[in-house]
């Protein structure tokens, strides 16, 4: 009788019928902000280079819209996916994704630019498929997580396993060659095995032999060398090779407390290279100052920090799957706005990393649109189931109390 009379008060889905919690404010609310920041950086910082090499002060706007149309229209489709239905075809996924970086590398279908081999031509865009390897990465280790959890926190050959297959996407990447996609995969990767439960010795051990690697790879390269040299000493060539670096540090420095107003940068106008894409953070520096800075520092806190309490709350109710894509986007959005924020401030090497949410970038733009929206999918599963079954609780306790 008592649960006849709770169901009526909150009942119970049908036969079904889904019932998903309403999107969180926390979540959606930073995101649009960062996204508008962004429609807004974009345009005062391309406008000189576009009026120049197209007529149209409006041009890098007008792509930049139609990518984040695009990225909304893609990213309400994935959040319509269960989030089992991902965890099913996850294999797949990074299987596809592993198919399209061998793709890249084959001349006519693949794009060289600058000297790399990133792009897919698909004739309205160019898809950059290290930004999609990313995603698939993600999805990977989250779906291996929940099925060798208990190996894992036994086993390090269950800890390396994982490792060895993103080891062949590492090295499709660095054929690009494409190390900043590289890095941001194989930290992610990392932190959501840590995450995952691990001896912590066996795991300081692999951490250690990655990052040994890693160096190895910075080294071994001229060109990463040189990139490493300028950003120790930028000053000692700021015409050549420490050319952009120092351009953002002016710009940033000029920036002070309160900016020098939305449009009135001057290192936009050709001095900075990428202005609008890589060193976007600097140009916004510079037009909003120190505040500015700050606010967005603040959104993307706000965005990380309840990843992981999305995160946490479906390991409560026993959705493994879905806690640990939630740490993986949240650790992915983080560490590479950390990673841009830091190149532009010429505290880290130069990196081809885009801001996330706000830089110029197709490819980065939509694939983040798809990411966050399975970042709410976890979200709203899990409050869905969470929320009916505690008040159920609260409810009986009441009832039953003298």
């Amino acid at each position: 009788m008592l649960n006849g009379v709770l169901d009526r008060i909150h009942p119970r889905p049908e036969e079904g019928e889904e019932r998903l919690a309403p999107l969180d404010p926390w979540l959606v609310f930073p995101a649009m902000l960062l996204i508008a920041v962004g429609v807004l950086m974009v345009t005062s910082a391309s406008m000189p280079m576009a009026d120049r090499t197209t007529g149209q002060p409006f041009y890098f706007l007008y792509r930049h819209v139609a990518y984040l149309l695009l990225g909304l229209m893609l990213g309400w489709l994935a959040f319509q996916i269960e989030i089992e239905t991902w965890y099913e075809r996850g294999p797949a996924i990074l299987m596809g994704v592993m198919l399209l970086l061998v793709l890249v590398l084959i001349p006519g279908i693949g794009r060289r630019v600058n000297g790399s081999w990133r792009w897919i031509n698909l004739g309205i865009m160019n898809v950059q498929v290290s930004e999609l390897a990313k995603l698939a990465a993600i999805i990977y280790v989250a779906g291996y997580l929940r099925r060798h959890g208990a190996a894992l926190r036994a086993s390090i050959v269950a800890m390396i396993r994982p490792l060895l297959v993103l080891g062949v996407l590492a090295l499709l990447l660095l054929m690009e060659p494409d190390f900043g996609a590289t890095m941001v995969i194989i930290f992610v990767a990392l932190g959501m095995v840590f995450l995952g439960g691990v001896n912590i010795w066996q795991f300081s051990a692999m951490q250690l032999l990655v990052v040994s690697g890693m160096a190895v790879l910075l080294w071994s390269s001229p060109y990463r060398r040189a990139r490493l040299s300028s950003f120790l000493n930028p000053w000692e060539d700021p015409f050549n090779k420490g050319f952009q670096l120092t351009q953002s540090l002016i710009a940033i420095g000029r920036g002070e407390m309160f900016g020098v107003g939305l449009g009135a940068s001057v290192q936009k106008l050709f001095y900075l290279p990428e202005a609008y894409t890589d060193f976007i953070f600097a140009i916004l520096a510079e037009e909003f100052g120190l505040l500015g800075v700050l606010g967005v520092l603040t959104l993307y806190i706000t965005l990380v920090v309840r990843a992981f309490q999305v995160g946490a709350r479906a390991e409560r109710v026993k959705q493994p799957f879905g806690a640990y894509v939630a740490y993986g986007i949240g650790l992915w959005i983080g560490f590479q706005a950390l990673i841009n924020m830091g190149v532009n401030m010429g505290v880290l090497p130069t990196k081809g990393l885009t801001l996330p949410f706000i830089s110029f970038g197709g490819s980065s733009l939509v694939v983040m649109c798809i990411a966050f929206a399975i970042l709410l999918r976890v979200d709203v599963e899990t409050r869905a189931e969470e929320n009916p079954l505690a008040l159920r609780e609260r409810l009986l306790a009441k009832v039953r109390a003298p």
